[in-house]
């Protein structure tokens, strides 16, 4: 079974536990790992000794996106005449 998630990564995060989120692409949601194992065993009453692996695969990096300050420059008009431009 190959299931898809987005981990984010964010040392300066505010609180340890924001610092590594794994995510579900389409919904958000975090993933419940207790559940998905429990449809591979067959969802029957018992308890269960598992062996789980984890295989990563990095599909796509992408770094965070910047907040873009806005630069005023000043508009600055030449009215030079075309005498003055030839020396």
């Amino acid at each position: 079974m190959t299931k898809h998630y987005i981990l984010s990564i964010n040392p300066n995060a505010e609180y340890e536990w924001e610092q590594y989120t794994l995510r579900e692409p389409i919904t958000s949601g975090r993933p419940d790992f207790a559940k998905l194992i429990a449809e591979a065993v067959g969802d029957e009453t018992g308890s269960y000794l598992v062996a789980v692996n984890i295989e990563v695969k990095v599909l796509e990096k992408t770094s965070p996106q910047l907040p873009q300050i806005p630069i005023d420059m000043p508009t600055v008009s030449v009215n030079a005449q075309r005498s003055e431009l030839v020396a």
